[in-house]
């Protein structure tokens, strides 16, 4: 079983949600989101996880976010992402939370930028959210909104998804990631059916490519695709609430990947947790404890024996993966962070409890 403590953990996607009614712009779907969001969560999450309606539909602040991740959790290093969710005023995480999370927390954030391609001035956001986090990848979700209107696209359109590709790797982004599998609130289900990504990564082979809740749904879909492009990759957003909540479907799930794109893929999955929206540590000692159920254990897969879930896999998914995605090198990161106030608070008293660090605390059952 991996020590937590000593095993360096990058979580790909974090953020700071704005959930509070005021920062509805199209209040049908940002309600609906918000409603898909925090059901979700409520529960999945395990007692003493768990944040009451009030606590929890507000808007969050980026130091409880890091709080959250680096206080109260063996989370080392995160993803901080923006987001282009426009039935939310702001996108539901704004670009200034991620300028600030940066400006305070720079050792411990790694940036994305994110953008609406059906969003005028599209092209100006990014460059200013380049100039001003230099960030590693850019986040995308397959849905535009109007204030009264929900409008999908594709990734393999070349007038509104190739452009952006080529955009992005101008400004020296080569990781491209797209939320697909979970469709965001009351919209189609189609856009977020991750076959659109297939002409993408053919086309753009130099640009690497993360589904978002890669497997969570169109499993089979999702594994072929695995299997056929090796400039694909999983962020396992979602993927720990679901082992969290239920070992059994997790393991379900991560079977039916490895069935068809073997073993390698596992280093082809990285870890993202979706804090603020669920706490990381419960996800964290699911990852640990995880091992095979005995029936899915002792059956072969398509190409050959289902492999042992070992301490290096999950090493893998938990840091290094991400860590080679991007250029980061772990042993400069870990120095980096030895000495901050979250690595002495914690080294001098635990771990803090779940939410106690956020405004949260007198929500929490």
């Amino acid at each position: 079983m991996i020590d937590l403590e000593d095993t360096f953990i990058i979580d790909a996607v974090v953020h700071a949600y704005n959930l509070d009614p005021s920062n509805y712009w199209n209040e049908q779907h940002a309600q609906g989101i918000t409603e898909m969001i925090y059901g979700t969560v409520d529960a999945a999450s395990p007692p003493g996880y768990r944040v009451t309606r009030d606590g929890y539909i507000r808007d969050w602040t980026v130091d409880e976010t890091a709080n959250m991740l680096f206080l109260e959790s063996n989370t080392d290093m995160a993803t901080f992402q923006s987001l282009p969710l426009y039935a939310f005023h702001d996108g539901l995480t704004a670009n200034e939370k991620a300028i600030e999370a940066d400006n305070k927390y720079g050792e411990r954030f790694i940036n994305f930028a994110n953008i609406d391609p059906l969003r005028d001035g599209w092209e100006e956001s990014l460059e200013e959210q380049v100039d001003a986090l230099d960030p590693v990848g850019l986040k995308l979700y397959p849905s535009h909104w109007g204030e009264d209107f929900h409008e999908g696209w594709r990734m393999d359109d070349e007038d509104i998804a190739y452009p952006v590709f080529e955009k992005a790797k101008s400004l020296g982004i080569d990781l491209i990631e797209v939320h697909k599998a979970i469709p965001f609130g009351p919209v189609p289900r189609d856009p977020y059916h991750p076959g659109d990504v297939d002409d993408a990564c053919a086309n753009f082979p130099e640009l690497n490519f993360g589904i978002v809740h890669g497997g969570l749904a169109f499993t089979e879909e999702t594994a072929w695709q695995m299997a056929r492009f090796p400039n694909l990759h999983i962020n396992m957003e979602t993927l720990g609430v679901q082992l969290a909540a239920n070992e059994r479907a997790f393991a379900e799930t991560l079977a039916k990947i490895i069935d068809i794109g073997g073993e390698a893929v596992l280093d082809r999955m990285y870890w993202g947790s979706a804090a603020m929206a669920y706490h990381p540590q419960p996800e964290l000692e699911a990852l640990r404890d995880f091992s095979w159920p005995d029936d899915l254990s002792q059956r072969g897969i398509a190409f050959g024996d289902m492999p042992e879930i070992t301490d290096e896999h999950k090493r893998n998914m938990l840091g290094r993966n991400y860590a080679d995605i991007i250029g980061l090198d772990i042993d400069a990161a870990r120095d980096q962070i030895a000495d901050d106030d979250f690595s002495k608070e914690v080294a001098e008293s635990g771990l803090a409890d779940p939410f106690s660090r956020t405004n949260a605390a007198a929500e929490v059952y």
